[in-house]
Formats: structure tokens, sequence, C-alpha cells
């Protein structure tokens, strides 16, 4: 978790382009579960944990070369590299690419797979919590709503010209709308990666 000046903006712009790479550098990162009890029969209640859910905790998982895990009453869970098997399993995330040394080799669509069932609590951080995954740098604009996800796959397209991949993820899940731009949800669409209110 890193902690941001919001008030701002500048500062919070910078903080979320540069965020994956503070967690790439950091030797060791730890997750705390607050909604794992203790870590008896583990699978179980990781893929219960909300931690594997949320938008922002994606590039927490993935950049940093460990994570170690605590349940609520901080008793150690395990580590990434320990538990790599379980997460892969939960996360759909190859374990292999559990390791930010990989990343890139990643197509575009695997990486957005890895979202596809995440949530944030504002549209905009749907795409403001892939900017690292995707090696983007973009300016934040809160309350465009899911325009932040548009600019997000421009950016991409731009920067991965020959990964292919990118439009068959939109189409693969049927995520077209009235102007045919995959990724783009139409008004009131769900797209697997989803904002929630709170």
């Amino acid at each position: 978790m890193c902690c941001i000046d919001k008030a701002s903006s500048a500062e919070l712009t910078e903080a979320i382009n540069s965020m994956f790479r503070w967690y790439r550098n950091a030797e060791i990162c730890y997750a705390y579960l607050s909604d794992i009890p203790s870590a008896k029969r583990i699978h179980q209640k990781l893929e219960r944990s909300r931690w594997f859910t949320r938008g922002w905790t994606l590039q927490e998982l993935i950049a940093p070369a460990e994570v170690v895990f605590y349940s609520m009453d901080w008793d150690h869970v395990g580590t990434k590299s320990e538990l790599s098997a379980s997460i892969s399993s939960i996360t759909k995330i190859d374990a292999s690419f559990l390791d930010s040394k990989n990343l890139m080799s990643a197509s575009v669509a695997q990486r957005m797979s890895w979202a596809a069932h995440r949530e944030t609590s504002r549209p905009e951080d749907i795409a403001y919590c892939l900017l690292g995954i995707f090696d983007i740098n973009m300016p934040l604009i809160y309350g465009e709503g899911m325009k932040a996800f548009q600019r997000l796959q421009e950016e991409i397209i731009e920067s991965y010209p020959m990964d292919y991949s990118f439009f068959a993820w939109g189409t693969a899940v049927s995520m077209f709308n009235g102007d045919y731009r995959p990724g783009v949800p139409s008004r009131g669409q769900t797209i697997g990666m989803g904002a929630t209110e709170g």
C-alpha cells in the first residue's frame, strides 16, 4: 500500500504513474488480508479474500519480487512464491507472470484478462490501476469516468502496435459498444473489470 497526498493532483498523478515502479523496486511487500482469519486450509480462504478482487492490488501482487501475506490476526499466511500455485488458480495469472521480470512477455490480452474480475471504487481507477502493468504513463482526470479506460486503450494500441491480441481480448468477452471500440463499455454495460460504488 502506498500513501499518497490526494489533495495535490500533481502529486497524485506522479504517484499513480510511479506506483508500479515503486513496488517493482521493493525487496518485499506485505499484504494484510483483513478477511482471512487464519492460515489453516489457506487455498479455500485465499480464494474468498477481497484482496484478490481489487484493482489496485494487481500491481501489488505482480510488481514486487516477493509479497508476504498476513491474516487478519497478523499470522503469517505465506509468500507469493510459496503460494504461487494457489494465487495462480485464484487470479488466473500464470505463475510465471507473478514475477514482474516476465511481465513484458505476456500479451496485452493476457495482462488485460488479469484485471477482468477486479473492481475499483471509482470508474477511472480501473484504467489507472493498470498503467504500470502496461508501462504506460498518462494524466489522471478524475471525473471522466470510463473515458479513462478508453484513453488507456488508445495508449496501449500506440505502445504495442504489433500486439493484436488486444483486439481479440475485446471481442472474446463481447465488449463492443455501438462504435465498435474493443473494451469500451456502453452506458450501463459491465465490463468485468468494473467500478463499484463505495
